[in-house]
Formats: C-alpha cells, structure tokens, sequence
C-alpha cells in the first residue's frame, strides 16, 4: 500500500510539474487577463471586418494585437471567428525586422507543446528566435496543422505570388503593391487582412486607402492606439518621453497619426469621440440645413441638430457632383422628409454660401433663385470668416477643458473624410481642396450666437507667440505689397 501511495504521489509530482512548466510558457492565457487591461486590443480583436489596421505609436501594444490575433487563429481558439486549421503569412519590412518584431512576438504566445514544427530559413530550430524562420506548423486544437509563414516585403513582390492564403498580417506598413498582392492571396478564399503600424512615412497610400478609406469599403476598419491607452506603460516614463519629442514626432510617435508638415486643420477631431452611431434626434433638436454649392464640384449639405445643453449633431448628408440644382433640391427634399424635417409655410430653410448669389453662365438665374424656385428658402447672408470659424469650429470639437460639443453621425461619410484630411498649407491657410462639406459646417456653426463653449486660457508664452506669429503674418504682407 505504502508502494502505490509512493507512486501515486510521483506521478502526481510530475504531473504538477508539467503544469507549472506549460503554465510558465502559456502567456497567451496572461493576454488582457487581470486587473489591467487593454481596450483597444480587445476591439481589434472583437472587430469583425475583413481590412483591420491599428495605427499606433512605438509601443502602444500594437504588435501584440498582430501576434495574438495569428496565434488565436493559428490555435483555432479565437472567441470571435470560426476556428479552423488556417495557411497564413506575416509580413515584415525586413528579414532582420522579422526576427526581432513580429516572429519574436509569435513565438512568445505559442507554447512550445502547440508547435508541431518550425522550419528555418537560416539557422537551428532548437534556437529559432535567433534565425530566420520560413514557417511554422501550429497544432490546431480541431486537429490538422495551421502554417505560419513569415515573409519581408525586401524579397520583392514576385515572392508574394502563387499562394491561397486565409489572412496576412502585415507589421508595420508595406509598399502599395505589396499589399494589393496579398489581398489576391485571400481573395478565393475570402480571407482577411491585418496591418499593425506607426505611420511615419507621411500620407501614402495608407493614409488614403485605409485611414480616410477614400473607396468607402465597408470592410475597411481602423483604430488608433496612443501611449495612454496602453495600462502597462509607466505614467512617468510616459511624461519623460513626451517632453523629449517634438509636436510631429509626437503625433506619430506617440498618438499614431498621420502627419503632413503643415499640421493638420482639425488635429482636436478624434473619430472615437466625435463620430456616433445615428439615433433617432428629437424633433425640437432640429435647427439647421446648411449648404455649399456645386456643380461641377460636389454639393454638400448637412443636417444639424442641437440638444438642451447646445450640443451639435451632425445627423445627415448629401454630396454628389455633376448635377443641376434641380437635382439637389429634389435630394434634399426627400432627406428632409425621411427625417421628418421642419418647414415654414411649407418650405425648407437653409443657409448658403454667398456666392450663390451670382448668376452663371449656365443660368440667367443665380443659385439662390434656383432653390427659391425649388421651395427652398436660402440665407446666403453666412459669416465667411476663415480664421474665426475655423477656431470656432475646434472650440466645438473640444472645449477649453477639453470636452466635445460636436457629434458626427457615421452615416456623414464625406464630412469625417473631410475632417480628417484638411490641412494647413502656405502663410497659414488650409489647402484648398476637398472641403465643401467644411466650409458649410462653418458657416452653421458661425451661425450659431447663443451657446458660450468654454475657451481655454492661454498662457503668457502663448500670448506672446501669437504676438510674434502676428508681427510676422504682417512682415509678409509688406514684402508682397
């Protein structure tokens, strides 16, 4: 009896042990478990998309949602997919950024019991963090193998042809044809692409494609993760490294962006708070109809509300080009109606941009009359003040204290896009392109009198910066004169 109880306690011992050992290398089941959690990576995760991008800053946790998500479906046990043995590829910049980035995150969530087997380009298997490793064959837990295969955009386009693929994760950002043959590597098989990136290259295509997804895919999703919202970075360290950056390098750096030198216009704009889901607005919210004209160019006009606490919401769009005011009239109409929108005597009332006062020579009559004609009531006596509105316009995107007063509803395609592709040019103007939906939405909210948004103090350096900004601006305008 003594013998076996001796030997059951053996067996037990090494079964205890096993477990310690397999718990030891099981840092997928520590990921956003615990006290501490990371949100964003829990929606990429959760997103259900089939083109996601985090564009982050250096270690805001981006690479761990690229190395998670393959290792999750590599294991067949991720919570928001359909498991199954799947052939993927992980794309890096560089065979040498492989090693150190995205395959050194790969093999620290695989546990080495879920490896069936690893094939090196250079180097040994036994020591395969220090190689180059062309694929790795994963366990699945439905059985079969899953392959991970490990690819550098430094091998050229030619090596990316031929494969089906269920999905590709790129770290960090690939050249364009890279990335568009990788899309035909999913496309049979209705697969999915993922990039992890700091965008540090300026506005390429990425900036175009994904980020103001100028083709209004409904696959294409993106997030933008920053240092704060990573929980496991020290608060210290984060304010050390803030004040060592520059203002550009900080908003790629740190915050993720995409910056172009000029700045952005609108750099308070932040989809994450600015951009909501539609719901159904109260009647008495109901204020405004406002509208740049075009024909040739694009016609926007937007729908704006406001709540009790002089709130805005953005509820409703329309923009098209290449059409006669007629046209327009007709479309506006028929939103006005689906909203159950306000008339007087029958009429829509809605603001314009003076210069549709002016008769065409398309037309012997000017913009205004045209929507007269139409039962739309036009006030083209709008405040075109550049400056002032803009500033106006931040103020409602975020107060002096930081709080937004302007709500955009997802449905506002144009006008997020807008929003987040103006930029500040020569002598301190924006550039002038793609803003019809910008400038009507100033001159709404320059319309708007009675609300006192909050300003935030300014500090004598400020002040005195201003001072010198304004003592250059009128240098400059003697020189030209």
């Amino acid at each position: 009896m003594k013998e076996k109880i001796k030997e059951l306690k053996y067996k037990l011992q090494i079964v205890n042990s096993e477990i310690e050992r397999r718990e030891k290398f099981d840092n997928l089941s520590r990921y956003n478990k615990g006290e501490k959690v990371h949100k964003k990576q829990l929606a990429f995760h959760a997103c259900m998309k089939k083109n996601r991008w985090v564009f982050g800053g250096n270690r805001s946790g981006k690479t761990e949602c690229g190395a998670v998500e393959t290792v999750l479906l590599a294991r067949g046990i991720h919570p928001f997919r359909e498991n199954k043995t799947i052939s993927c590829w992980v794309v890096s910049l560089t065979r040498q950024v492989q090693r150190d980035v995205a395959q050194n995150k790969i093999l620290y969530y695989l546990r080495p019991d879920w490896i069936q087997e690893i094939v090196m380009s250079s180097g040994r298997s036994e020591y395969a963090e220090s190689g180059m490793i062309d694929f790795i064959l994963v366990k699945n837990v439905f059985g079969g193998l899953s392959k991970i295969g490990f690819k550098s955009c430094d091998q050229g386009r030619e090596k990316f042809q031929g494969t089906s693929l269920d999905f590709v994760w790129f770290d960090e950002e690939p050249p364009y044809e890279i990335y568009q043959e990788c899309k035909m590597r999913v496309f049979d098989k209705k697969g999915e692409i993922f990039g992890t990136m700091t965008p540090l290259k300026g506005l390429t295509w990425v900036y175009n494609e994904i980020y103001l997804n100028s083709k209004h895919d409904d696959n294409v999703w993106h997030i933008e993760m920053e240092w704060a919202d990573n929980p496991f970075l020290d608060e210290g360290e984060i304010e050390e490294m803030t004040k060592s950056m520059s203002q550009e390098e900080l908003q790629s750096r740190r915050y993720g962006k995409f910056v172009m030198s000029g700045g952005l216009v609108y750099n308070e704009f932040d989809e994450n708070i600015h951009v909501i889901d539609p719901f159904d607005v109260p009647k008495e919210w109901q204020d405004q109809i406002s509208i740049d004209p075009g024909l040739n160019n694009p016609l926007s006009a937007h729908w704006y509300a406001r709540d009790y606490d002089g709130n805005v919401y953005v509820i409703a769009e329309h923009f098209e080009k290449g059409k006669d005011v007629d046209y327009h009239a007709k479309r506006i109409k028929e939103i006005s109606r689906r909203l159950d929108w306000r008339t007087y005597n029958g009429r829509l009332c809605a603001l314009i941009d003076s210069a549709a006062t002016q008769k065409t020579l398309a037309s012997s009559k000017s913009v205004v009359e045209l929507f007269y004609e139409n039962d739309i009531l036009v006030n083209p006596k709008v405040n075109k003040d550049m400056f002032s509105g803009i500033n106006k316009v931040k103020r409602y995107l975020r107060d002096g204290e930081g709080k937004p007063h302007l709500f955009i509803f997802r449905n506002c395609k144009n006008l997020i896009e807008e929003l987040k592709s103006y930029w500040w040019g020569d002598y301190d103007l924006p550039i002038k392109k793609d803003d019809h939906c910008l400038d009507e939405m100033r001159y709404y909210i320059m319309s708007l009198t009675n609300v006192e948004i909050k300003k935030q103090s300014k500090s004598p350096i400020q002040k005195d910066k201003e001072r010198l900004i304004r003592k250059l601006k009128n240098s400059r305008r003697n020189l030209l004169n």
